[in-house]
């Protein structure tokens, strides 16, 4: 452990001399003071935050001291592909506007350690320097993939490339993970040795095929047989979109691989998706949304991830929503190709993200009345999980009528 700095200067410096005051005022020894440091960072210190580690974007999870003072202070810190490792905290930047940079200032000069220029400085003189020369093509538009989006910028990737970006733009509020911007670019620059671009978004579209995404991996599990299934009381007439999927006989059933970034096996506790959930029912919708975002960005291919974005959307905005649900259809069919005839069935449970992606698109085409599109879905939907957990076989008969979704299903629950 490096001696406590020794003290003096005006301005900053006498700011962060105040703090580490105040943080370790009950405490005596390195061992003590480290702990008092961390549960100020607990306190104080908002996570997930974004932030660079030797100059790699990353999403900081949260900050932790196991009693090695040599070691001090660690974070765990989640890359954009959802692994996660953990690094020195005084190897952590945070941006200059997070209100926890000042807690991390601090424990640097407590080490006895500069502050990193840029972030800790006194000034923004140094912070944004311009992009090397033909690392964009300023001269004309940019196509960009969206990972994750906030009210004013957005993680994005260039398309083709694995190189990640912030975009600063208007409009971005209603932007959609994995679909492709054109931007027509005003301005580049990079702080922390993270590229930044601004611009105006010129127009958008979903092209998953475009996006490189390696495929959910498919497990087989056993055979479905209709035989086996419960089709109504006996003599009762068989439904007429049931009649078919008998008549077909049995198919492989499988199970699609879910992607769900920070997520412990062993540990229920710890599903993201819950806790966006929770976030919303406790009236935390902006929360919700941000935990969400993040996991699209560490994968787009996380398809629960879309279903919720889209369920966050569905009642004040289906044309958002339907958008949400729709990236989240199209990734999963990457995997089911043109020829797929097997089962999904519900009881499986990694189907479940794919199938309400689908339940909420087909929801969606129907409230904005493209029936025939939404028969289609929620016909796929029944071959794919005759079981039908979602009940699409009570929604059926009223797209067929051409009933609207307002007059009849104000109350419909996606699952």
């Amino acid at each position: 452990m490096s001696p406590r700095a020794k003290r003096g200067g005006g301005g900053r410096s006498a700011d962060r001399d105040d703090l580490i005051d105040e943080i370790t005022i009950d405490a005596h020894g390195d061992d003590e003071q480290l702990w008092a440091f961390r549960q100020a960072f607990e306190d104080n210190v908002a996570v997930p935050s974004d932030g660079f580690v030797i100059g790699e974007p990353v999403s900081i999870v949260g900050f932790d001291y196991d009693g090695n003072a040599r070691r001090g202070l660690t974070a765990r810190c989640r890359r954009a592909d959802g692994s996660e490792h953990i690094v020195a905290a005084v190897d952590v930047v945070l941006p200059g506007h997070a209100a926890g940079g000042r807690y991390l200032a601090a424990y640097r000069r407590w080490l006895g350690l500069e502050p990193v220029s840029g972030v800790d400085a006194p000034s923004e003189r140094g912070r944004k320097h311009k992009v090397a020369e033909g690392d964009l093509d300023m001269d004309g538009p940019v196509e960009l993939v969206l990972l994750s989006v906030k009210e004013s910028a957005a993680r994005c990737r260039l398309l083709g490339g694995e190189r990640v970006l912030t975009l600063r733009a208007t409009r971005l509020w209603k932007a959609v993970p994995a679909e492709i911007v054109l931007v027509r670019p005003r301005k580049q620059w990079s702080y922390a040795r993270h590229p930044y671009l601004s611009g105006e978004i010129v127009s958008s579209r979903l092209d998953v095929a475009a996006l490189r995404l390696v495929p959910l991996a498919f497990r087989a599990e056993g055979t479905w047989d209709p035989k086996e299934e419960y089709w109504g009381e006996e003599g009762e007439p068989i439904d007429e979109w049931a009649k078919p999927i008998i008549a077909r006989g049995p198919r492989q059933m499988f199970e699609m691989e879910q992607v769900l970034p920070g997520m412990d096996p062993d540990d229920p506790e710890s599903d993201p998706i819950n806790e966006s959930n929770e976030l919303k029912d406790s009236g935390d919708p902006r929360g919700a949304r941000a935990l969400l975002m993040k996991l699209c960005e560490a994968d787009l291919r996380c398809l629960d991830a879309h279903a919720h974005l889209g369920n966050l959307a569905f009642d004040h905005a289906p044309k958002e929503a339907i958008r949400h649900y729709e990236a989240g259809v199209r990734i999963g069919e990457l995997s089911l190709g043109s020829e797929f005839d097997g089962v999904l069935p519900w009881g499986l449970i990694d189907n479940r993200p794919f199938l309400r992606c689908m339940q909420g698109f087909g929801l969606c085409h129907w409230r904005l009345g493209r029936f025939e599109e939404a028969q289609a879905i929620f016909d796929r939907m029944l071959w794919l999980n005759p079981s039908d957990n979602q009940g699409v076989r009570f929604l059926v008969g009223d797209v067929q009528a051409r009933r609207r979704w307002e007059d009849q299903h104000e109350d419909t629950r996606r699952v």
